[in-house]
């Protein structure tokens, strides 16, 4: 379990402004399982989702650069998250899994190319002798406005996405388990970026998603 409690450079919970997210944002003393939920709804709703977020450099990953920005996709928040859970003693790693996202804003889905998600991030937390997955990903802010229902965790059962939204839609559907990582496999990950989403970002502007996604659930 050593390998999934040491910092790393992206899951640098040595740093001042992860070690203070993580003590102002735990809640509940004994057992440790109780601090670990906590920063789990701290990190899906204090950190806005934000998929247009640079990442062509691994700093841009850290959890403490997560923390500066206060926003973030999945790949960055799970990082947050396993950060937090390290920070408390608690082994974690990083997850990841190709997803078909049925609900997404218009220019994100041009941008993309595509409406699959490669390397989709989570965290696997050690809790309880057994891993079990969190994804602290999608605000509550954001679920409201798309209708969907939000991600809880109670630290024994798995938190993935669900398959479908408050009104029966398609929301989100598992392709591929990519597995477990000590650490973020940047290389691997850009390249496959780099084939599947050639477009992305050779705009002057990424987008606004906060203000896309008011604007396409107004309506």
């Amino acid at each position: 379990m050593e390998v999934y409690l040491r910092p790393t450079p992206t899951i640098d919970f040595d740093s001042d402004i992860v070690q203070a997210f993580t003590r102002n944002n735990s809640r509940g003393n004994d057992p440790v399982t109780e601090q670990v939920i906590s920063l789990y709804y701290a990190v899906r709703d204090l950190i806005r989702y934000d998929p247009y977020l640079p990442g062509e450099q691994r700093s841009d990953f850290a959890a403490s650069r997560t923390l500066e920005l206060m926003r973030g996709w999945c790949v960055p928040k799970s990082i947050l998250y396993a950060a937090c859970c390290r920070a408390l003693g608690v082994p974690a790693r990083l997850g990841y899994a190709d997803v078909r996202n049925h609900l997404s804003t218009e220019n994100l889905r041009r941008q993309m190319g595509t409406d699959i998600f490669y390397w989709h991030g989570y965290t696997d937390v050690y809790l309880n002798d057994k891993w079990v997955k969190a994804t602290p990903v999608f605000n509550i802010e954001l679920c409201e406005r798309f209708r969907l229902k939000p991600l809880e965790f109670d630290g024994l059962e798995d938190s993935i996405y669900h398959p479908f939204d408050l009104d029966g839609r398609q929301h989100m559907e598992y392709l591929n388990f990519r597995g477990d990582y000590a650490d973020l496999p940047f290389d691997e990950m850009n390249r496959d970026f780099a084939k599947y989403y050639p477009k992305f970002g050779t705009a002057d502007d990424r987008g606004d998603f906060d203000r896309e996604v008011v604007l396409e659930t107004s309506a």
